[in-house]
């Protein structure tokens, strides 16, 4: 038995590892990746570090800004494997957690190798293995390709066709900046105008967004992802990718044809490909025979403590699936939780 059971080791697992190791608590992380990294290793290899923004350093080891030009999948995971040494975190890998049960007073994580048995959970699965496809009319008649953000490789896959990218997120923008010089031509779609925001991404102002996320999860709702309460960067980049046409933004279409899509007012595209930037969901599927889902489809938290079990916090969930509120959750999910188990309480 460990006292402290933490899944997923991303910047969120991290931090809140830093901070148990920190209090001299017994714990373990277990993590499905092979290697240091987190969803960082999963980033199309196109991806580089002028175009990552908002990356906060892990707490207690700042972090080196690397070449603009150095691939955000490898300089991101040589960071964390460097933090994961320097400090000496307990990381287990590679550790697939299927489910987590009730066992009284203490909790059984259950994963392909083996099972542990906790006191307290911190999960920190974030969203990469969650990516979400909507569905729209005659998506299954389409010939041509559909792929995720999730599956992107480079731009190459993409030259010389004709490409629809659906999506309002960073993600889309970045891609479509890739993609329209080398394709046919291109097509943005998203449900709502894009919101163009100037300045930094600094810290207050990710408080003040953190904010705006919390109030759902809070009240059980399914939570917003930090990104749709920021705006789209609006830099010299966009701003040239716009006066060419590549951002050039349409509404959704209403449907799907074989050959491409059509929207409502009749207009059509032929289409070879339609990449999906819709973004993922939180990865939660293992803590489903707890039950902790409220009527409002989403987990209700406070602060990072589950409102119906307080032996678990989900840090990277909600307002703290930023890099800023990843650290923040970190300590004070520690903190909490520690201060719980201390009393020696079992759960209601």
């Amino acid at each position: 038995m460990t006292d402290v059971v933490v899944i997923g080791a991303g910047q969120a697992g991290l931090s809140a590892s830093y901070f148990l190791r920190r209090r001299d608590v017994d714990h373990v992380v277990l993590d499905a990746n092979p290697s240091p990294g987190g969803a960082w290793l999963h980033r199309w290899p196109s991806l580089r570090m002028r175009t990552v923004h908002g990356i906060h350093e892990l707490p207690g080891m700042p972090f080196e800004q690397p070449s603009p030009d150095e691939r955000a999948n490898e300089a991101i995971p040589s960071y964390f494997a460097r933090y994961e040494q320097l400090f000496d975190l307990p990381v287990v890998r590679p550790v697939n957690v299927t489910q987590v049960v009730d066992d009284g007073a203490l909790l059984k994580v259950e994963t392909s190798d083996g099972v542990w048995t906790t006191r307290g959970l911190i999960n920190a699965t974030g969203t990469w293995r969650r990516p979400f496809w909507p569905h729209y009319p005659g998506q299954e008649t389409f010939h041509g390709r559909q792929v995720h953000t999730a599956d992107y490789q480079g731009p190459a896959s993409f030259a010389g066709k004709r490409v629809v990218v659906v999506g309002g997120g960073a993600s889309a923008t970045q891609l479509l900046m890739e993609i329209a010089p080398v394709a046919a031509e291109t097509r943005w779609v998203t449900r709502r105008e894009p919101v163009w925001r100037e300045g930094p991404f600094n810290e207050d102002y990710g408080r003040r967004v953190v904010g705006l996320v919390e109030e759902r999860v809070r009240a059980g709702l399914l939570p917003h992802s930090v990104v749709s309460v920021t705006g789209l960067p609006l830099n010299d980049q966009t701003r040239a990718a716009i006066a060419s046409g590549a951002l050039d933004r349409k509404p959704m279409f209403e449907r799907i044809t074989p050959t491409g899509v059509d929207w409502a007012s009749g207009e059509h595209f032929d289409a070879d490909v339609i990449l999906w930037a819709t973004g993922f969901r939180h990865d939660l599927d293992h803590l489903a025979p707890l039950h902790l889902r409220a009527p409002g489809g989403g987990i209700q938290v406070d602060g990072t403590r589950v409102v119906a079990d307080p032996r678990i916090h989900l840090v990277g969930y909600g307002p703290s699936a930023s890099t800023i509120g990843a650290n923040r959750a970190g300590r004070s999910a520690v903190r909490e939780l520690v201060g719980y188990l201390a009393q020696g309480v079992s759960p209601s």
